[in-house]
């Protein structure tokens, strides 16, 4: 708990541990030169950033030299998607995705398809899960890549990602993984589940904001062409003089990620499993996401019997004020419902007066419960102000 309430909103960004402010900091002061000059400065910054790659690589099983750098997963989407559509420009195919999917996945989907592609989104059970076989029954001879997220950011959903690797070890599609939100927090190995492609974030996991990386399967490589052009770092795929502070900020992040997990997830789940008795216990809540399979730090909750724009408010401006979301953050300006939440089959309303809870690295037992305690609350004094208008 700080001076400014509680911080459940870890989803959307993580803060920053002061470890990795100091590497960064460092890094602002010792490396001044672009890392591709032929001088020594230039070399001891090549050599920084090559010691970076190793523990983002290591997070996900793979070879330092199969990272590129990117501004975020966001953009780390972005190339994997649109990268694939460009090395497929002169015969466009067809792609799959879930219709709950992050906006960074669905955005650009939808301007492939705008574009002559044919795009796939198959549904999700109440649950939030993707039923495997109706993704392999989607694959076409053209399908040219599925793109299927680690970990939902709404709801922690974590789908099955070594069965549908395996529906697609026979087919020429390539298989990308947004991990924004499970990498260095769950396990996860791109051989084990046939991966091509992985986007990787720093700021969901107590990093900087403004850098990830995407996975790129060097062999056998995925059909994947630039999308910018201009300058031949990071494999020809993303131009430009790399972030040096802001990357190896991102490898200390991973660094620090090992060494916390799985003791890290362990703790989390467990505070997370608390909050959800106590908000349990006000009656007529419905847990988003089947519990056996969502993320430890990921908690969705819709409220019966409330006006979601008095529920988000009582939450965010009441004593102490609680930093929460009703969903995604790249939809926090929408004044529709969540539309992962309506996919599952929530009533629109409810879908509406829904809380995403999120928790990180620094939230304590005290928070939890400070945050169990207000929330219900607020939820009793809205239920009965409702009632009370109702008579």
């Amino acid at each position: 708990m700080s001076r400014a309430g509680i911080y459940l909103d870890n989803a959307a960004s993580t803060p920053v541990d002061p470890r990795v402010i100091e590497v960064m900091a460092d890094a602002l002061a010792r490396h001044g030169a672009n890392p591709t000059a032929a001088h020594e400065p230039g070399r001891q910054a090549a050599e920084a950033l090559a010691q970076a790659r190793e523990p983002v690589a290591a997070a996900i099983g793979a070879q330092p030299a199969d990272l590129v750098w990117t501004s975020g997963a966001s953009e780390a989407n972005n190339l994997a998607i649109q990268g694939v559509a460009a090395a497929f420009a002169r015969q466009p195919g067809h792609m799959i995705t879930l219709c709950t999917e992050h906006p960074a996945v669905l955005g650009p989907m939808a301007a492939l398809e705008a574009q002559g592609w044919a795009i796939t989104r198959l549904p999700v059970d109440a649950d939030g899960f993707c039923d495997p076989a109706a993704l392999a029954a989607a694959l076409r001879p053209d399908t040219r890549l599925v793109s299927v997220m680690q970990v939902n950011n709404e709801t922690g959903v974590c789908q099955d990602l070594a069965v549908i690797g395996e529906a697609l070890r026979d087919h020429p599609a390539a298989l990308h993984v947004d991990a924004a939100q499970g990498a260095g927090k769950l396990p996860l190995d791109v051989d084990a589940i046939g991966a091509d492609l992985v986007s990787l974030s720093a700021h969901k996991l107590h990093g900087p904001k403004g850098v990830g990386a995407l996975f790129v399967r060097r062999r056998p490589a995925p059909h994947l062409a630039a999308v910018w052009h201009g300058g031949g770092q990071e494999r020809g795929l993303r131009p430009g003089t790399p972030a040096i502070h802001q990357i190896l900020g991102m490898g200390k992040t991973y660094e620090l990620a090992a060494a916390y997990a799985p003791a890290e997830s362990r703790r989390i789940g467990e505070l997370r499993d608390r909050l959800w008795q106590q908000l349990a216990a006000v009656g007529d809540l419905v847990r988003n996401g089947g519990p056996d399979r969502v993320a430890p730090g990921l908690l969705s909750v819709s409220v019966g019997g409330v006006h979601a724009d008095a529920l988000h408010y009582a939450c965010t401006a009441g004593e102490p004020p609680l930093a929460v979301s009703r969903g995604s953050a790249c939809a926090a300006g929408s004044a529709e419902s969540s539309y992962v939440l309506r996919a599952m089959g929530r009533d629109p309303a409810l879908a509406a007066a829904s809380l995403r809870l999120s928790l990180g690295r620094f939230t304590s037992g005290a928070d939890v419960d400070t945050a169990g305690r207000v929330i219900t609350a607020h939820i009793e004094r809205l239920r009965a102000l409702a009632d009370a208008v109702a008579v």
